[in-house]
């Protein structure tokens, strides 16, 4: 893809010889950045007004590597940035501990967005044809032409990007927002520092025999394909994803319907794929302990070990999950016998099935 130098009003095809990798990096960091680095950590602290053992630490807390004072590191975007920072504590809106945890959520958000993103843009940009006469295709990084073109096209698009991203982070604050007040309402829990929860795990099923199999880029299809599809199903029901793993993905809900009917449409969502290896499902409900976007606690625990004993294509369920299920219609628990649970001792566990004509029931009522 050609790109215009803002400096030279010229076009340079990223797959001649007319430019190098460290060319179009330079080209890409100005077009994102502004004016290449010209400034070390020392000059980036007297600009903002902070002392250079503060600028040090948010630059770590932005997950960049610690470089030395005099080194020409730090753009005219990074003073503003730590501009902005300066002037939150220093009206004291914010602490210096609250901006630097704010910091390092922003950090490790963008750092897996940004790879994201850029491995989404580079696929699409490679032709299905790729593969060799057996249909495989061992690179697990895009060959140089399409690392140009993709660099390219994601410095050309961050422009119109940019207010989607912070329209999408408004909507998902709000939200946060809204969950923390419920829990925090003593007529809603008890508890507020740990609120209830349904936390379900889904595990694709003979996952290392699909990958002794596959190349690199084909599991990289698959679990790409894994990811989607258990993402539509969690957030159809209002459901949120915590976090996938490979072959697995966590899932949390307020609601028992609605985190039943997730469990139940994932695996049959599974079992229609073609591409897929079947799914199980394991549910417990009980309290959790949300940190820093993740759930931890004893119903964690119990959901991981329900899942790992429970058989391909099916849902198993804690006691506690079943018995709430008793009041709600559309689904049934049928008790199996009682398993040692590593960690957890003896729990009884109850297989989930949809009631006659239950398909469909659960459908999102309120948001995890």
């Amino acid at each position: 893809m050609p790109s215009e130098d803002p400096d030279q009003g010229s076009e340079v095809h990223p797959g001649s010889d007319l430019v190098t990798d460290a060319d179009l990096a330079a080209r890409v960091e100005r077009s994102l950045l502004g004016r290449p680095a010209s400034m070390g950590r020392a000059e980036v602290s007297d600009g903002a007004g902070v002392e250079p053992a503060t600028a040090r630490r948010f630059w770590h807390a932005m997950g960049f590597q610690i470089v030395e004072d005099d080194e020409a590191m730090f753009t005219e975007a990074d003073l503003d940035a730590l501009k902005r920072v300066a002037r939150l504590i220093g009206e004291d809106q914010v602490s210096e501990e609250l901006a630097l945890g704010m910091t390092r959520a922003f950090a490790r958000t963008a750092d897996r967005l940004a790879v994201w993103q850029t491995q989404l843009v580079a696929e699409s940009l490679t032709s299905p044809f790729s593969e060799d006469l057996e249909g495989r295709d061992s690179r697990s990084v895009p060959e140089p032409r399409i690392a140009a073109d993709a660099a390219q096209l994601l410095a050309a698009l961050a422009h119109d990007i940019e207010p989607l991203l912070v329209y999408v982070w408004r909507r998902h604050l709000t939200n946060a927002i809204a969950r923390m007040l419920a829990d925090a309402d003593p007529a809603v829990h008890s508890d507020p520092s740990a609120p209830v929860r349904v936390v379900g795990f889904a595990d694709l099923v003979s996952f290392t025999s699909f990958v002794r199999r596959m190349s690199e880029r084909q599991l990289a299809r698959l679990v790409q394909r894994f990811e989607l599809l258990a993402s539509d199903v969690v957030t159809e029901h209002g459901g949120r994803v915590i976090k996938t793993v490979g072959d697995e993905v966590l899932f949390v809900h307020r609601e028992v319907a609605a985190a039943s009917a997730i469990a139940l449409d994932l695996v049959d969502a599974m079992t229609e794929d073609e591409l897929l290896p079947p799914v199980r499902v394991g549910l417990a409900h009980g309290r959790v302990v949300s940190r820093l976007g993740d759930v931890f606690g004893l119903t964690v625990n119990k959901a991981s070990r329900i899942t790992a004993v429970t058989p391909s294509g099916h849902v198993y369920v804690d006691e506690d999950m079943a018995r709430v299920l008793g009041e709600v219609s559309g689904f049934t628990a049928i008790e199996r016998r009682r398993r040692v649970l590593r960690g957890i001792g003896v729990v009884r566990l109850h297989e989930l099935q949809r009631a006659p004509g239950g398909r469909g029931l659960g459908v999102r009522r309120r948001d995890a």
